[in-house]
């Protein structure tokens, strides 16, 4: 292996490193912040489904990634280099200031960034049918978050904030002590089962935004680029995934047991319905879509919408970001080496 072979390794590892950070509250917020599980054991959890998915259920992405975004016969190491940095950077730093934005669409327009800035084609298509699914996305799950949140409410009373509590007595009325419960403990369970799935769907649907390059430069097959993007996750989420554990789970929405279940569990099946078909799309737009349904099915009042506006500001930038900081620096590195 090349030095700049080794380079380009390691900078996969950093970004997945920073991605699995990036994804954390995520994934196991909703259990986390339903006081479904505690906090090491969802980093734990978390961190081992992760690395299954990004080694066995992220193949049809990482094609998407390594072959279908450019033309990938005509990137050098230099310029998937150039790729994986601007990514890495601009991740991290979102993640520093706590903005969970798309991870996804900062690398799939670094990419075209990169390939613009070398005169490299670029597959216009794939990523304009990639936009379909990222806007597609957050409505389907807001619909589906406010079905699933109405539907687990016949399993489970509500539990209302105290402000809200007179209101709500006659209604929770309706529910024994006993039965209420037992459902609560199932649901908590269930939740915690759910949040394990939106981790391993993380390891499918993300690992990718790293790993993709090393299928694109033919350095590795799908298999060991998988393997190599998981342990990166795993490490990340152990090290660096307690500050974003909390965001989701305790800015955006005031989460009951139905809400946290629905709004997880459309975040796994819209994620990984995406995934199946070679696509992917933001983990965290899904979950904000799911948690705001969920949070309609209680009334407005219940969504923090000043939040919400500042993860869609996170949006909003980061796709431009992506693309102007690798254009600028494949134009700097191609005045030395060609990319």
């Amino acid at each position: 292996m090349t030095v700049l072979a080794l380079v380009l390794v390691l900078a996969v590892l950093a970004f997945s490193w920073s991605i699995g950070a990036h994804y954390t509250g995520a994934c196991m917020g909703m259990p986390y912040g339903s006081g479904s599980i505690g906090l090491w054991p969802a980093l734990v959890t978390m961190a081992i489904l992760a690395f299954f998915g990004a080694f066995l259920a992220s193949h049809r992405v990482e094609m998407t990634v390594g072959m279908h975004l450019i033309d990938g016969a005509k990137v050098t190491l230099w310029g998937a280099v150039t790729i994986i940095v601007a990514a890495f950077i601009l991740t991290t730093i979102y993640t520093a200031v706590k903005i969970p934005t798309s991870t996804i669409q900062i690398l799939v327009f670094a990419v075209s960034g990169m390939a613009v800035g070398a005169g490299i084609p670029v597959h216009w298509g794939t990523i304009g049918g990639l936009a379909i699914v990222w806007v597609l996305a957050p409505p389907v799950a807001t619909g589906l978050g406010y079905l699933f949140t109405r539907g687990l409410d016949h399993m489970v009373a509500p539990q209302p904030a105290p402000s809200a509590l007179a209101a709500s007595s006659r209604k929770n009325e309706v529910f024994s002590e006993a039965k209420r419960l037992s459902a609560v403990a199932v649901l908590s369970r269930v939740l915690v089962v759910i949040g394990a799935a939106a981790s391993f769907t993380m390891g499918a649907n993300d690992v990718s935004n790293a790993t993709g390059v090393l299928v694109m430069t033919h350095l590795y097959n799908v298999w060991i680029a998988g393997m190599i993007g998981g342990v990166g996750l795993l490490v990340g989420v152990l090290t660096w995934g307690k500050p974003l554990l909390r965001k989701v789970a305790f800015d955006v929405v005031q989460v009951d047991l139905s809400m946290a279940s629905a709004a997880q569990l459309v975040q796994a099946i819209v994620v990984f319905s995406a995934v199946s078909f070679g696509f992917f799309t933001s983990m965290n737009q899904a979950l904000v879509g799911a948690m705001a349904g969920a949070g309609l099915a209680r009334g407005r009042s219940t969504i923090q919408w000043s939040s919400i506006w500042n993860i869609v500001k996170g949006w909003l930038v980061g796709p431009p970001s992506g693309f102007v900081l690798a254009f600028l620096m494949a134009k700097l590195v191609g005045i030395w080496t060609p990319l």
